[in-house]
């Protein structure tokens, strides 16, 4: 292959809602490009970009494929990204590299939940966008309305740019509105031009108007003469196309249907011929001391590579995804890593189509690539040659809050898990994992139950080790309403010298989180030198509550009285002495179950704002306001519930919103559970203890 250069490279995402054929779309380009010499099918899990056991058995993708296909000398590399929102991490990676983002929309259920959310997200990654309205071999597909949905939900820089000719329910054909012609497809999916048919005229006209709307907001000559009935030329608008792709001023519309292959040679033409290339953009963002800056992007400049995906091989090992940040990559360079400060050799680099590994000898500026056993390189490492600590802004991952304890099947598992646990953590920055001491429980935290799934099932096929999820333990605690004298005497004698201790303390309910442990006798009745031991004794007794066994909290103990023997007391005497009181005073005191509680944010379109609130009721939880967010139409409700109605929100929020909130939830305080809840967590806690 000859040498490329950064104006021969493509960055394309395709992103959308699951099942809109994003998959499909990448397979007929690689298809028509002899990339692959067969038209694989999601269904039969047999396609290039879904490779992965899990994406096989379950008919969907589930991480983000690179595909590069050549087409008219321009390399256009296809960045397939998963449609469903358990993984929509690999959709912030994918718009991090990516220099346009081409969104799949079926062509039956019009704008769906991720039509929205893939715009937003190539709107924050400040990328070009453009539409493909898939499946139109389905007779139930639309053209006229999923557009409409289309220029309603996404404005008037949505345009069309190839539409098709519908006779009755079926699709004899597609309008090409850039050169008003006509475009016929035979049983192999190859185009013949003609002029537009007498019947489509009228169609024809109404949608060229739409786009030469679209085409004159993107200059003041061009919108004087729009406004003032000039005819606007071929090459004015194939010109004004390109440039508002690049600009965002023009948001083009294809359709077709990637299984048939209708419309995939003209939107590859667009792709090479009006998509940004790399070097678009002109400037890259960087991070200085926690605050973002820009540096110039020099194709000729010093190289520099920015790692956004790490896949955890069982065969390769760790290969490491990346993108040719500045200048250009071969394989005898030793970049350093920006964030460890080690050297790394990059001998040898591939270019991936799905698993399939190309090795190449250099990459040019913008250019995506692969390379395997980087031992401290991570996902957002920028490696570079130059002396500068030059860091690219990261990925910014959404937190996940669907968390579950992982039980092993296996007696002696834990090890085999925490290293899988610690592979896949590399690969995912969603997943989140703790070994929680108080709780004894190994708890990990993913986007949602698919998402946890298909960890366990990698843990289970990658590193031999079956582990069931369970809901997590809360971690409660105790501590009292009531103040209370009481006293504690411990006496033993066994022959020879004895055991002698004894204490009178006042509990009450502290200030502090732990123990305030204060001293008020006279007189000498117990020696200073045993106060300490006073103190571990109810130290050590505050790690179990009386009601159900729970850590105590907030408690306060006054040591004011008591008697000592001059042979037979000692330390541990006092100590047993202060743990038989703290048993005996702590039930008379009005011991009581707190629970943790939380702050909620929630996310949400401002129609969903009321089924927000009263799902937060309806979990005992108390709203403390609204705000609207920089996102137009969208409000933050904030709020406080205990952390034990949360563990199934993620589920809960996604049913609620069809998927368009989203929230944070994090610690705030420990609050006295309600007398029924308390009864119940009580009763849970020794059933429990008698298992």
């Amino acid at each position: 292959m000859a040498k490329l250069t950064s104006k021969e490279i493509r960055n394309v995402a395709l992103v959308g809602h699951s099942s809109a054929g994003k998959t499909s779309l990448a397979e007929a380009m690689l298809y028509l490009t002899k990339a692959t010499d067969r038209l694989g099918n999601p269904a039969d899990g047999n396609t290039v970009c879904d490779f992965d056991d899990e994406e096989i058995k379950r008919g969907l993708s589930i991480s983000t494929s690179v595909a590069p296909v050549m087409w008219n000398g321009i390399k256009i590399n296809l960045l397939d990204a998963p449609g469903y929102l358990d993984f929509i991490g690999e959709v912030y990676q994918t718009m991090r590299v990516a220099d346009a983002a081409m969104i799949v929309v079926d062509g039956k259920a019009g704008v769906e939940v991720g039509t929205e959310l893939a715009w937003q997200q190539a709107e924050e990654a400040g990328i070009p966008r453009a539409f493909y309205i898939n499946k139109f071999d389905d007779g139930e597909a639309r053209f006229k309305r999923v557009y409409t949905q289309l220029r309603e939900t996404f404005g008037v820089s949505v345009c069309p740019i190839l539409i098709p000719m519908i006779d009755g329910d079926k699709v004899v054909g597609f309008l090409n509105l850039i050169n008003m012609r006509s475009v016929v497809y035979d049983k192999n999916g190859a185009p013949e031009e003609s002029p537009i048919p007498e019947d489509f005229q009228d169609i024809a006209d109404e949608y060229r108007d739409m786009l030469l709307e679209s085409i004159a907001q993107t200059s003041d000559d061009l919108m004087e003469k729009y406004f003032g009935g000039e005819e606007i030329t071929y090459d004015e608008a194939v010109l004004a196309v390109h440039e508002g792709i690049i600009s965002g001023d023009i948001v083009p519309v294809y359709c077709g249907s990637a299984t048939k292959f209708w419309g995939i040679r003209m939107l590859m033409d667009q792709i090479a011929d009006s998509f940004p290339r790399p070097t678009a953009k002109k400037e890259e963002t960087i991070v200085i001391e926690d605050m973002e800056d820009t540096t110039p992007i020099e194709p000729d400049g010093t190289t520099s590579v920015f790692v956004f995906k790490t896949i955890s091989d069982p065969f390769v090992g760790k290969m490491s995804f990346f993108k040719v940040m500045n200048g250009e990559l071969n394989n005898t360079m030793v970049l350093r890593n920006t964030t460890t400060g080690q050297n790394e050799k990059f001998g040898h680099i591939y270019t991936m189509t799905g698993k399939k590994q190309t090795e190449v000898d250099a990459l040019c500026c913008g250019d995506i690539g692969m390379i395997p056993k980087l031992a401290a390189t991570n996902t957002n490492d920028t490696l570079t040659l130059s002396a500068d600590d030059i860091k690219y802004a990261p990925i910014k991952f959404p937190q996940s809050f669907m968390k579950r304890a992982i039980q092993p099947k296996a007696k002696g598992d834990e090890d085999k898990i925490s290293s899988g646990i610690a592979k896949l953590l590399e690969e995912d920055r969603t997943l989140s994992y703790e070994n929680n001491a108080e709780t004894n429980q190994m708890c990990i935290s993913g986007q949602g139950d698919i998402h946890l799934d298909v960890i366990v099932s990698k843990l289970k096929n990658r590193f031999g080790t079956s582990v069931e999820l369970t809901k997590p333990k809360i971690a409660y605690r105790e501590t009292i309403k009531k103040s209370v004298q009481i006293e504690g005497k411990h006496k033993k004698q066994s022959g020879g010298s004895g055991q002698f201790g004894h204490v009178k303390i006042t509990f009450s309910r502290g200030e502090e989180e732990g123990l305030t442990f204060t001293t008020s006798v006279v007189g000498g009745t117990v020696p200073k030198n045993f106060f300490p031991a006073v103190q571990k004794g109810l130290e050590e007794a505050m790690e179990k509550g009386v009601l159900a066994g729970f850590p105590v909290v907030n408690l306060k103990a006054d040591l004011f009285d008591g008697s000592y023997h001059p042979v037979d007391s000692n330390e541990i005497s006092f100590k047993l002495a202060a743990r038989l009181a703290y048993k005996e005073g702590l039930p008379k005191a009005g011991p009581v179950i707190l629970e943790p509680i939380g702050k909620l944010c929630v996310y949400v379109p401002d129609s969903m704002i009321g089924d927000i609130i009263g799902g937060v009721s309806k979990s005992r939880g108390t709203v403390l306001g609204m705000t609207p967010t920089e996102r137009k139409g969208e409000q933050m409700v904030e709020a406080e519930v205990p952390m034990s109605e949360m563990t199934d929100y993620p589920i809960t929020l996604r049913a609620m919103t069809q998927g368009r909130g989203r929230f944070t939830f994090e610690f705030d305080r420990y609050e006295e559970a309600p007398a029924e809840i308390a009864q119940k967590i009580i009763e849970e806690r020794k059933a429990e203890i008698e298992e």
